[in-house]
């Protein structure tokens, strides 16, 4: 347990770390520290994906490529969609569940990596009700959530 841990805290700061240099642009030869008690956390979408929350570390979610965290509720369910872009997303806390169009779920707990494809890759999203998900994605376009169906 003591070595998935460890693996989990070296895969995020690797992760941030690249993220940190990406949003410097690595110019100024400086590190971009970022506590996570001062991370600005945003609602992803109020309507839509109530209580869901995302904190950019660079670039801009709603813009273009980017790196966040996103922090879904306890319980959160997503409908059938997809999404644009490809994601590579590492999970961080909690059990989050992935389940494609006509395909067996699958449940990723920290330390776990998912590269998601965007275009057509329907699937639903949740987090198990006993603790909220935090993930970190990375693309290089915009988030976006299409339903499926909603003709949008």
């Amino acid at each position: 347990m003591k070595m998935k841990n460890f693996l989990v805290m070296v895969a995020a700061i690797g992760l941030v770390s690249t993220a940190i240099a990406q949003r410097s642009g690595g110019a100024s030869g400086q590190p971009v520290v970022m506590p996570a008690a001062g991370l600005k956390w945003t609602d992803l979408d109020p309507k839509g994906a109530p209580g869901v929350k995302v904190a950019d570390l660079w670039g801009d979610h709603s813009k273009g490529a980017f790196g966040a965290f996103f922090r879904l509720p306890a319980g959160f369910a997503a409908p059938l969609h997809t999404h644009t872009h490809d994601m590579k997303v590492v999970f961080v806390s909690g059990t989050y569940v992935q389940v494609p169009e006509g395909k067996p779920e699958f449940r990723l707990s920290p330390g776990s990596y998912l590269m998601q494809p965007g275009g057509n890759y329907r699937h639903t999203t949740s987090c198990t009700k006993d603790a909220e998900c935090v993930f970190f994605p990375e693309s290089q376009g915009p988030f976006d959530l299409k339903p499926v169906g909603s003709g949008s």
